[in-house]
């Protein structure tokens, strides 16, 4: 922790479907003196997108939605806008949850408190106050895979239309609550939250975010509060239902239904990400707000999991202790340890590098140069040192991803080669 300058982190580890291990580290908040339990709730971020597929396959289970109909049929205040991009293709929400529906916007930034919040149809539309782009086509439906936050925050209209609930209340009533997860909550800005319970976030560098953490009124794609302590009884009661022991909130179909990579891509299935390490499978999902990183895996046999929660913007925290529980535990699969050798690089070849580079439509990742470091940062996520393979192929430690710039005939960089399950050629801007 001192390493990566996290202030604090609370830790969940899974065992034959029970709650083996639950420990907190650090500080929730420094400058009050408030040090982490394993009550201190954290943004979960993106993994709000898991329990928002539990809500919307609950519509379909209860016969309320069609998730392969146009969801124009459901949206009542807001119709998504179909131009020519979408080819006259209708978008469904399996679309939405499984990221295959070709739309922009990848994630949210949140909102400073006390700055003026828009409403969901703002965000949709991309009108101010909202901080994002229109949710809008970038290629037609069905195509391929494309993570969309904004896609999930269709779904997040589409859920309060046809309930006719505010979002938070129907995700406490029909999912958290039947989960027991009874400290979480989706409500944007937190509350009824007991004080000193909500975690501050800190930037990479051990600063406070101002205001100490934003709102995310993007509450399906960004906006749950949760610990890992509850976070495991969700993935239990998937792994209960899965096994047909158990159906609090979806039967066994249906949890099928939602854990079967749709399209059978990247493995992108129903509002959660399934991995295959030589047969053995794990349903999970990862996690990035301002100032908050966090994961959690469950296996699809066995009972087996964990949960990580940081109130840090580094989260390569994450993978080293997914990497020794998975080896204490035998988990197998989960550990991404490996060795590589740094190769030197020279003065020219880093001076060559930095630069914008275009992944997607609406992403962007900017090289830079610090000395003989090079490092990486998205469009909206932070910037991460990346480690030289050999003289042009760069590592990332914390995810499992290279990059490898690509020189023309005259010895220039026209484009970055990236490799994070797919392959994206990414041209220099």
């Amino acid at each position: 922790m001192k390493f990566y300058k996290v202030p604090g982190l609370s830790i969940a580890v899974i065992k034959n479907y029970k709650i083996d291990f639950v420990k907190a580290y650090g500080m929730a908040d420094a400058e009050s003196g408030i040090a982490v339990n394993d009550k201190t709730l954290f943004q979960a971020a993106s993994i709000s997108k898991s329990l928002n597929g539990l809500a919307i396959i609950k519509l379909f289970e209860s016969k309320k939605l069609d998730l392969y109909a146009d969801i124009n049929q459901y949206l009542k205040s807001w119709k998504f806008p179909y131009d020519s991009l979408s080819k006259g293709k209708k978008i469904s929400t399996a679309n939405l949850l499984s990221h295959t529906a070709g739309l922009n916007v990848h994630g949210f930034a949140g909102y400073e408190k006390g700055k003026p919040l828009p409403s969901l149809i703002q965000i949709l539309n991309g009108t101010p106050p909202a901080n994002s782009a229109p949710i809008r086509s970038i290629f037609a439906p069905g195509l391929r895979d494309q993570y969309s936050g904004g896609g999930i925050t269709i779904s997040q209209l589409l859920l309060t239309d046809i309930s006719g609930q505010p979002y938070e209340k129907y995700l406490a009533e029909q999912v958290l609550r039947p989960l027991g997860m009874l400290s979480s909550t989706f409500a944007q800005p937190a509350v009824n939250v007991a004080k000193g319970l909500l975690a501050t976030g800190y930037n990479s560098e051990g600063k406070p975010i101002t205001g100490k953490y934003h709102i995310y009124p993007e509450q399906a794609a960004a906006g749950l509060w949760t610990n890992p302590t509850d976070l495991s009884k969700y993935i239990i009661e998937t792994q209960l239902s899965l096994a047909g022991r158990s159906s609090k909130v979806l039967d066994q179909q249906n949890t099928k239904l939602r854990l079967s990579p749709y399209m059978n891509v990247d493995g992108a299935a129903l509002g959660v990400f399934i991995e295959d390490y030589n047969g053995i499978k794990y349903f999970g999902h990862g996690g990035a707000n301002e100032g908050f990183r966090c994961g959690y895996y469950g296996s699809m046999e066995g009972g087996n999991g964990l949960v990580i929660m940081v109130n840090s913007d580094n989260g390569e925290i994450i993978q080293e202790l997914i990497n020794s529980i998975s080896t204490v535990y035998s988990f197998k699969g989960l550990s991404k340890s490996r060795t590589i050798t740094i190769a030197s690089v020279s003065d020219h070849d880093l001076n060559s590098y930095p630069g914008k580079y275009q992944l997607t439509p609406d992403l962007v990742l900017t090289i830079s140069r610090e000395g003989k470091k090079l490092y990486a940062q998205a469009t909206g996520q932070s910037r991460i040192e990346v480690f030289a393979e050999t003289s042009s192929k760069f590592v990332f430690k914390d995810i499992q991803a290279t990059m490898e710039f690509v020189k023309d005939e005259d010895g220039v960089v026209k484009e970055l080669i990236f490799i994070q399950g797919d392959t994206i050629h990414a041209k220099k801007l």
